[in-house]
C-alpha cells in the first residue's frame, strides 16, 4: 500500500524539516530525480530511510521502513523473506562499519555497490516517483 509511504516521501522534498512543500523545495527535487547524478538521487533517498532526520539509519529506522514497505516490495516477490529478515539483512549489508547506523555515504556506498537488498530498496523508492497509472 503506497499510502504507507507518504510520510516517508515527504521528508525528500521538506529539506527544512518546517512540514511544508514550497515551490523551490519540490522543483529541487523534480530536477534532481530527473536528471540528477546517481549519488544526487540516492542522498535524496536516504531523507526516505531517515526517519527522524538526524542524518543517520537506525536498525530500528531500517525495520519501521520496511514494515510499511513491505506490500510494495512482496507485489514483486511473493516469496519475498521476512520483514525483520529484509531489515537486517539490508541493515548490516549498508553499515560498514559496523557502528549501529548507517551514514549517507554507507547508504550510496551500497546502493552503488549493487547491494542485492539495499539496491532493491532505493529503486522501490524510486519506483513510487515514476509508478505508471495506466
Amino acid at each position: 500500500d503506497a499510502s504507507k509511504m507518504e510520510k516517508y516521501v515527504f521528508r525528500i522534498y521538506d529539506a527544512n524539516n518546517d512540514g511544508v512543500i514550497d515551490f523551490s523545495e519540490f522543483m529541487l527535487i523534480f530536477f534532481i530525480m530527473s536528471d540528477g547524478a546517481p549519488e544526487e538521487v540516492l542522498t535524496k533517498i536516504f531523507r526516505v530511510f531517515d526517519v527522524n532526520s538526524d542524518g543517520s539509519i537506525t536498525q530500528k529506522e531500517m525495520t519501521k521502513l520496511i514494515k510499511d514497505m513491505y506490500g510494495l516490495l512482496q507485489s514483486e516477490d511473493p516469496n519475498l523473506a521476512a520483514k525483520d529478515l529484509i531489515a537486517k539483512s539490508a541493515f548490516a549489508e549498508m553499515d560498514k562499519d559496523q557502528d549501529g547506523k548507517v551514514t549517507t555515504d554507507e547508504f550510496i556506498a551500497a546502493c552503488m555497490g549493487q547491494e542485492d537488498l539495499s539496491k532493491m530498496l532505493a529503486l522501490k523508492v524510486i519506483d513510487i516517483f515514476v509508478e505508471d497509472d495506466a
